[in-house]
């Protein structure tokens, strides 16, 4: 609802609105002025009637349509198509109505500077480019209504090329900060909204997985076994409240944490496409047996790319949690170096023996080599695996930037 309400604000902030506002000033008092002009000099026209047929029809257009020009909704292409065609109509009337000698002089055009109106309205609605194109037709019905483009036809014309444009141009810009303006508010908004969840899980939930994991390590069995699953739980929601960067994850209650995180997705609209934050995807991973470091800035990559490159870090938590036991810590470490991305997966366990890899592998077991060194392959990257055994191990997964798609 706040959120609403701040855009809304926005809205009502539009410099647009003004504009149509002064729009519809404009064509009345260029309707009357037209009018005027012509009752000033009645005797002097060969066929009057024919201005006066014109002006009323335009009187009666320019009444019948303020509507139309009361916002950008109403103020359609078509309505737009006609409105300057009947401005043309005027301007090309003109030598039928007036005598030679006035047009020669630089006598006005039926329509007058009514014609500008229509222009202005392309250039509020459509911006600087719908204001050339209605620009160029009212230069040209000048050019034919004179019969050689003389210093006056010119002069006019370049006048209202460059007046519409400018407004176009002037909207289109505003147009960009608005939207500009309202993103930040809905980002604002959004970061309220998160912080007063933040405050309430901290108040509640934090509090009550704490007491459980101190509890559970006083009673000892069984209890001790749901203390450390309570507070490897605190830590990784902890993690996530003072981040701010992901979602929340899908968990099933038959899991490790490393494990649970491998099902983690994404559900903004448009993930598929455009860039992911690695950090985001490989934040859920933290907890009280995995640490996690990461860049102080987002690194962006492809979000097929980020994805696979997730799954493959969840891919090395899972060996982690299955061969290096229960009590084995783990690091991910991520850097950013511009042209590629690399992130260390990093366990104090026992280490793997010499030969294993390829023992498993002959057997059928594909973890390392599809999980882990196969979608890195894809991705045009490499996984390094160095384990020392007494010492742990070590995976190095490296995407280069320019490869990604």
């Amino acid at each position: 609802m706040a959120k609403r309400e701040r855009v809304e604000r926005v809205v009502r902030m539009s410099v647009e609105q003004p504009l149509w506002r002064a729009l519809t000033g404009y064509r009345l008092i260029s309707t009357a002025y037209a009018v005027g002009l012509f009752a000033s000099a009645y005797r002097a026209f060969d066929r009057p009637w024919v201005a006066v047929g014109y002006l009323s029809f335009l009187v009666v257009w320019t009444l019948a349509t303020l509507p139309k020009v009361a916002n950008a909704a109403s103020c359609t292409r078509r309505f737009l198509v006609a409105d300057l065609t009947i401005a043309l109509v005027g301007v090309l009337l003109t030598p039928l109505a007036d005598t030679d000698e006035r047009i020669t002089a630089g006598g006005p055009t039926l329509p007058s500077i009514w014609t500008a109106g229509a222009v202005l309205a392309f250039a509020i609605k459509g911006g600087w480019r719908w204001a050339c194109f209605a620009s160029s037709f009212v230069a040209a019905a000048n050019i034919v209504q004179r019969g050689a483009p003389t210093r006056d036809t010119v002069h006019n014309v370049v006048l209202v090329w460059v007046a519409s444009v400018a407004v176009g141009y002037v909207v289109e810009v505003a147009r960009a900060s608005e939207a500009t303006l309202a993103r930040a508010l809905e980002i604002e908004a959004a970061t309220r909204e998160r912080e007063r969840l933040a405050r309430d899980i901290h108040d509640g939930v934090l509090q009550v997985l704490a007491m459980v994991q101190r509890r559970g390590t006083e009673l000892g069995g069984e209890a001790a076994e749901l203390g450390r699953m309570a507070g490897e739980q605190e830590v990784a929601l902890r993690t996530l409240v003072s981040s701010g960067l992901v979602h929340t994850s899908r968990v099933s209650s038959d899991e490790s944490l490393g494990a649970r995180v491998a099902a983690y997705e994404v559900d903004e609209p448009g993930a598929d496409e455009g860039e992911t934050d690695l950090r985001t995807l490989l934040a859920p991973h933290a907890g009280s047996r995995v640490s996690f470091a990461e860049p102080g800035t987002p690194v962006p990559l492809p979000a097929p790319a980020a994805r696979e490159l997730a799954a493959a870090v969840g891919a090395a938590l899972d060996n982690v949690r299955k061969h290096a036991g229960d009590g084995a810590r783990a690091w991910i470490l991520v850097e950013d170096w511009g042209d590629e991305v690399v992130v260390t997966v990093r366990d104090d366990g026992p280490g793997i023996p010499a030969g294993r890899l390829d023992q498993a592998e002959g057997e059928g077991r594909m973890g390392v080599a599809l999980s882990i060194r196969g979608r890195l392959r894809d991705l045009g990257g490499s996984a390094e695996l160095v384990s020392v055994p007494g010492q742990g191990t070590e995976v190095e997964l490296k995407v280069p930037r320019g490869r990604t798609q």
